[in-house]
């Protein structure tokens, strides 16, 4: 791809913009890369950047600009309706870690590993990703710790779908990532237990022992039938960085398979944001500026702006405390203004449960008496002694 730096108002039809002046994650796109299709989408993008980067030798079709623009809000009387599809979600997610569990079994005892079964179990996933990104989403903040890797593994696999169908991945794409990103730490299972909750003071050979994960879990799948070559490449270089500083063999930036770039992504997120043995949960916010922060060196930085987007900087179903002292769930994100998505209200000022819950949209609010609401800090399950789950069923 040859890139043209073109001011935005000299922009023509049939141009497709690469790139733009600044991150995509300031701008009301939602995926990255799109076609120009007329003078009033020239005068559309100008209101937002001065000047893009076009591909001086597209010929081919692409998205149009109709379809990267961020999708209006939903109607407010359903903004609330994610508990069905939650609780379809749930049962998605279960049946998946199960699943993961008889297959990592298998492969741990020298069998070969069923990944059609495996493919069959993070479909419905997927499916709920395309149903109800929203309730899949809050799922994944709200799941409880069980065998980290089966239930890392699976959500692996649907943030994966999320960031995946944001930037149009092909279906059979979204498949082959998921089910790379779901079996991504069999590996763990050659390893010795002392070592899997063992973060600090590792020894040298503790490191390069489990450093060898990644290999190990590559050739366990490849023994499986029909594995396509994407899925094993995801295994084996999920721990690779944009800079080099990975691992099993410290390749650097474009030299990473692009769905392993998002498998390392999704995996550090989740990592993050899980409670463990050694290390304790933060919040998605803390999670996003960190990734935000490593946008560039450890990961490619649009990769890192488009699962921005895609999850918000408030992911549905965190719990927040605003300026007010009230305390609210995420129901809906604002796609053109990320720090203020559309939150219902749980308890008052004082902290007391509101009898009749308050829906509250925080770029669309009504200012009144007492100010502007705005999000003061996200908080963790629990906290107030309210857990999120409960208004998603």
């Amino acid at each position: 791809m040859r890139l043209v730096k073109v001011p935005a108002m000299n922009l023509e039809p049939g141009m497709f913009i690469a790139e733009l002046d600044r991150p995509w994650l300031e701008t009301p796109f939602a995926l990255q890369g799109f076609v120009i299709g007329n003078t009033d989408e020239i005068i559309y993008v100008s209101k937002y950047v001065e000047h893009v980067y076009v591909d001086a030798e597209y010929k081919g079709r692409a998205l149009p600009l109709s379809l990267a623009v961020a999708p209006t809000a939903p109607d407010p009387r359903k903004r609330l309706e994610l508990d069905e599809e939650f609780q379809r979600a749930r049962v998605s997610f279960d049946s998946a870690a199960a699943t993961l569990d008889k297959v990592f079994d298998s492969l741990r005892n020298g069998h070969k590993g069923d990944m059609q079964a495996v493919q069959q179990a993070v479909n419905p996933l997927i499916e709920g990703v395309f149903r109800n990104q929203e309730a899949v989403a809050a799922l994944l903040r709200l799941k409880h710790s069980g065998e980290y890797r089966y239930h890392h593994g699976v959500s692996m696999a649907v943030w994966a779908a999320i960031i995946g169908r944001h930037v149009g991945l092909h279906r059979d794409e979204l498949e082959k990532l998921a089910v790379g990103c779901a079996m991504c730490d069999v590996g763990m299972t050659q390893l010795p237990p002392e070592l899997l909750d063992q973060a600090e003071n590792l020894t040298d050979k503790q490191r390069q022992i489990i450093q060898a994960h990644p290999i190990m879990g590559a050739q366990m799948v490849s023994e499986s039938k029909d594995v396509d070559f994407e899925i094993l490449a995801i295994i084996e270089n999920h721990h690779e960085r944009a800079d080099g500083s990975g691992y099993p063999r410290g390749i650097e930036g474009a030299a990473i398979p692009l769905l392993a770039r998002i498998a390392g992504l999704v995996d550090t997120y989740d990592a993050m944001i899980t409670a463990r043995p050694y290390a304790t949960a933060r919040t998605s916010h803390e999670a996003t500026q960190e990734l935000l922060d490593c946008k560039g060196t450890l990961f490619q930085e649009a990769l890192v702006e488009q699962f921005v987007q895609a999850i918000g900087l408030f992911p549905t179903g965190t719990m927040v405390e605003l300026n007010t002292g009230e305390v609210g769930i995420v129901v809906t994100q604002n796609d053109t203004r990320r720090l203020k998505p559309e939150i219902v209200l749980v308890l008052d000022a004082d902290k007391e449960r509101l009898e009749n819950l308050k829906i509250v949209d925080l770029a669309n609010q009504q200012i009144a008496a007492e100010g502007e609401r705005w999000i003061a800090r996200e908080l963790l399950p629990g906290t107030y002694g309210i857990s999120s789950e409960e208004y998603f069923i």
